[in-house]
């Protein structure tokens, strides 16, 4: 793994936790890290569970909007246990 592959992800986190903040509420930079990484990881396994495919036309895209969509999911299950 390289830096660049690194940065990628840092950014795609990012990206998808502001986008998850925006529907769901919440703010600064490292909640958006940890809840856009966080929900990469759960929304590839939720798509891959489900047998859904998203193809939007650029694989980063792609990865923003599960990784968004996790973002979201993880978001309001914390919030449903706290």
């Amino acid at each position: 793994m390289d830096v660049k592959t690194i940065l990628i992800w840092v950014a795609i986190g990012i990206i998808a936790g502001w986008l998850a903040s925006v529907v769901v509420g919440g703010g600064g930079l490292i909640r958006y890290l940890v809840s856009g990484l966080i929900g990469a990881f759960v929304g590839g396994f939720l798509f891959k569970l489900a047998g859904i495919n998203v193809n939007l036309g650029n694989v980063y895209v792609n990865e923003i909007v599960v990784a968004a969509i996790g973002a979201i999911v993880v978001v309001l299950l914390a919030r449903l246990i706290s």
